[in-house]
């Protein structure tokens, strides 16, 4: 176990060092000069030239990378350039509300789609999976802005049950924090319940054919044990590949909900960063991001021997 888990934390490493280089060249090639932005109305050269060296951005591509790296291995992401906040702060402003809006839609998406997915395996060709099926197809085919649109339209609005915008932190008043994060992840999550409910139900309708899902029977278990002990836990392994890797596009993905209900999340100074060509926040944006799914795809792995003990730690059957 300890070799596997050296290799992997080189494969991530290295993951992460390439990941590194290619967002920082592909930003910079990005259309426009931030140093016009930052300039505004005074645009002379000695303007121009001025906030570029006060930035580094007269430098050349390969000393202003080996400078970032360098900050970066100290927790150092650099300074906003349109606002001149530490990005580590913007960070730790604004993290905490996407991964808080993510966890509780993975959480809501697991447990529809989970459910929904076992309960049209058990009940194959009958109106509950008809039903299933259905509700899928709506959730993977309308648009997260839509149903976010009538959602607020509907609940906020008409009925008051739920607030239209804004964010409370979880420690100033945890039941009103959650009273406004409730509808953004029901919102977020259903395009993920969907997948996780037909993944499920293709995993789980392979383990109830299977020999020793017969022999369990045969046996004379409970059907509620044949299908929780045994089916449901060996379909689990699609279930929590299909999670990991939802759960690290969840933190980057959230953009069109975090805009549409003003949650000042990851997303929403994602967008702003883009528009502004705000280089340091970009950046550490996306190598956050990177890291997210590398750490994530590391704990699904060792997930995977916790679940099903015939798997072992590297990944190959026992």
């Amino acid at each position: 176990m300890a070799r596997y888990l050296l290799t992997r934390a080189w494969q991530s490493a290295l993951t992460l060092l390439l990941s590194t280089i290619v967002v920082f060249v592909g930003v910079r090639a990005l259309p426009g000069d931030p140093a016009l932005a930052l300039a505004g109305e005074d645009r002379s050269p000695e303007a121009l030239e001025a906030i570029r060296r006060h930035y580094g951005l007269d430098q050349p591509l390969p000393v202003q990378f080996a400078q970032y790296v360098e900050r970066m291995a100290q927790g150092d992401f650099g300074v906003s350039i349109r606002t001149g906040t530490p990005v580590s702060s913007m960070l730790t402003t604004a993290l905490p509300v996407t991964v808080e809006l993510s966890i509780l839609a993975i959480l809501l998406a697991t447990v529809l789609g989970v459910g929904a997915g076992v309960l049209a395996a058990v009940r194959r060709g009958r109106p509950a999976e008809w039903l299933a099926n259905g509700l899928a197809l709506i959730g993977l085919s309308v648009p997260h802005f839509w149903l976010g649109l009538l959602a607020i339209l509907y609940l906020s609005v008409a009925t008051g049950l739920f607030p239209a915008s804004g964010f409370v932190p979880f420690l100033d008043d945890p039941v009103d924090n959650l009273h406004h994060l409730v509808l953004p992840a029901v919102i977020l999550g259903t395009g993920l319940a969907a997948i996780i409910m037909r993944q499920t139900r293709s995993a789980m309708l392979d383990s109830l054919s299977s020999d020793y899902v017969r022999t369990a029977k045969a046996k004379g278990l409970r059907p509620r044990a044949v299908i929780t002990r045994h089916a449901l836990r060996n379909s689990l392994i699609v279930v929590v590949t299909v999670v990991g890797l939802q759960l690290g596009g969840l933190i980057s993905g959230a953009v069109v909900t975090e805009q549409i209900f003003g949650l000042p999340g990851f997303g929403k100074m994602t967008i702003d960063a883009v528009f502004q060509r705000d280089y340091p926040v970009i950046q550490a944006v996306v190598l956050l991001t990177a890291a997210a799914y590398i750490v994530i795809n590391f704990l699904v792995d060792l997930l995977y021997s916790v679940i099903d003990p015939r798997i072992r730690v590297t990944g190959e059957p026992a």
